[in-house]
């Protein structure tokens, strides 16, 4: 989808200026529909995580989540050009949504019991599983996520990602995860033997396998059975508790979105199967929250 945003970027003191408002400001303050219309933009955040949501090197927001969240707010009748993109690590999306630093995200995160006692969900917009990033020619067999658990295995995790909460359920020892801060760290920690996979979903192993010959996705991948179910993740757009108001408005163009090809030719672009894809309405928000 052509025409997405620019990133916003701010320097110097403005930026100084925009944090500490950030942090005195509270989920109280978040704005509705039409305050944000009244002031002329909305604030989109991305955690750079392709396939995602990320920002290119010409500063366009691109992804299945920004792209599906520009088609939606220009439904609401925001422009694509007042959308300011806002790049934060993924551990930062739900507390800058908690200090107004944006609105709403735009990152595919996976709707979790826990995470829905913070903030508030979209529908589910994507369905995804797991992989894993290791080195050409996996040589140390790697298969599945349990096989961390052997004494000396090191396996890397994303700050903030689900993947360090299937660890811990499948008894991975604290010794063997590694934590790194983006995705961006991911070949390089696989590469240098600092850990010897990366866990995270399949798309996004995918994708970083694409990018260096020193990596490859583990072959024979089995996805790991966590609570007696296969691993499988819905994602959705993020919001304030108290942001009702814009996650509804926003929740009913979405699934009117979700019915075009339009939607279909997003995910399909970023590497989405058919089942993926079919699979995104196979679960409701409230179904995922509770616990």
């Amino acid at each position: 989808m052509s025409n997405i945003g620019k990133l916003k970027r701010w320097t110097g003191t403005t930026a100084l200026a925009l944090v500490a408002l950030s942090l005195a400001a509270t989920a109280s303050s978040a704005a509705t529909l039409k305050e944000i219309k009244d002031r002329g933009y909305i604030r989109i955040a991305v955690a750079n995580e392709i396939p995602y949501g990320f920002v290119d090197p010409n500063g366009d927001a691109k992804g299945a989540g920004p792209e599906v969240a520009t088609a939606v707010v220009k439904a609401l009748g925001i422009a694509p050009e007042n959308i300011q993109w806002v790049v934060t690590n993924f551990s930062s999306l739900i507390p800058g949504l908690q200090a107004d630093r944006f609105d709403m995200t735009a990152a595919e995160m996976a709707i979790r019991p826990e995470r829905c006692d913070k903030v508030i969900y979209s529908e589910p917009d994507t369905s995804y599983g797991e992989g894993l990033l290791v080195l050409k020619g996996d040589p140390k067999g790697v298969h599945t996520y349990a096989d961390f658990t052997k004494p000396g295995m090191k396996v890397a995790v994303m700050a903030g990602a689900d993947q360090l909460g299937m660890m811990q359920k499948l008894g991975v020892p604290e010794a063997n995860i590694v934590t790194i801060n983006a995705n961006a760290d991911a070949i390089s920690t696989v590469a240098d033997g600092r850990a010897d996979a990366y866990a995270a979903t399949g798309l996004t192993a995918g994708s970083l396998a694409q990018k260096s010959d020193k990596v490859a996705l583990a072959p024979d991948f089995t996805d790991p059975v966590i609570d007696g179910a296969a691993a499988r993740s819905w994602g959705g757009f993020n919001f304030a508790q108290k942001s009702t108001d814009l996650r509804d408005a926003f929740n009913a163009e979405l699934v009117k979105f979700k019915k075009t090809d339009a939607w279909k030719q997003i995910l399909t672009s970023y590497g989405f199967t058919p089942e993926d894809i079919a699979g995104a309405s196979a679960k409701t928000t409230e179904q995922l929250c509770t616990k």
